[in-house]
């Protein structure tokens, strides 16, 4: 992490390096005191920008947020284009997954970067013939989807467990789904490998994202 002096340091900055702390070493990692340290700055430094941890972690949700790509190609379909807002999502939560949990926290206001997101897909949305409370619960869903997607990614790494690690825990997982009883859960054996490891993530990606938006597509009473 790069180390700066406290007359540089800006609010972004600061939450910029608590995401990459979050990504090296995972979201227990990120204190003030911790991050203050990797910055090469003083606690006060940080208390100037936010009040406490909590403030610090909404900042580095906001950061998260402020990655989705919102440009509006109005060359394609309003199906399409809510597709690529879903997959560019999926592209940030997947480079900051550590950072996940913090966009679904119960009762926690929404960031300001989140806006933009939301508008973009409720106008979308609206295209797409949806009245605003059927709107709102998509974006709702869908929100818990693309997270869904990414802390549930089959075999998917934790910053602070090792690769060794990790191989070792979906070796496990897969002997206890492989030696269940056969006359009971054949259909859990035989789906044992993808249940407890993901081969190829693009296709697990894929697939989510396409089973959501089809369910848009068969509920939209516009065309598309």
């Amino acid at each position: 992490m790069v180390r700066q002096t406290e007359g540089r340091l800006s609010r972004e900055a600061v939450a910029d390096g608590a995401l990459a702390l979050a990504d090296a070493e995972g979201l227990e990692a990120v204190t003030i005191r911790r991050l203050a340290q990797e910055l090469g700055v003083t606690p006060m430094a940080l208390y100037w920008h936010f009040k406490n941890k909590d403030e610090l972690l909404t900042g580095v949700a906001g950061r998260v947020w402020g990655k989705v790509d919102t440009t509006r190609d109005r060359t394609l379909s309003p199906l399409e284009q809510f597709r690529n807002l879903l997959t560019s999502f999926l592209e940030v939560l997947r480079a900051h997954r550590a950072a996940v949990p913090l966009l679904t926290t119960p009762g926690q206001t929404p960031p300001e970067e989140s806006f933009p997101i939301t508008e973009l897909a409720l106008e979308i949305l609206d295209a797409l013939g949806f009245p605003p409370d059927q709107a709102a619960a998509i974006c709702i869903h869908a929100l818990r989807t693309v997270t869904g997607l990414v802390a549930g990614e089959p075999g998917g790494t934790d910053p602070q467990v090792s690769a060794e690690e990790a191989r070792e825990e979906m070796r496990r997982k897969r002997i206890v789904l492989e030696t269940l009883p056969s006359d009971r859960f054949p259909c859990i054996i035989a789906a044992a490998g993808p249940l407890t490891s993901c081969d190829d993530p693009e296709i697990y990606y894929d697939f989510g994202v396409d089973v959501f938006v089809a369910g848009i597509a068969a509920l939209s009473t516009a065309k598309v």
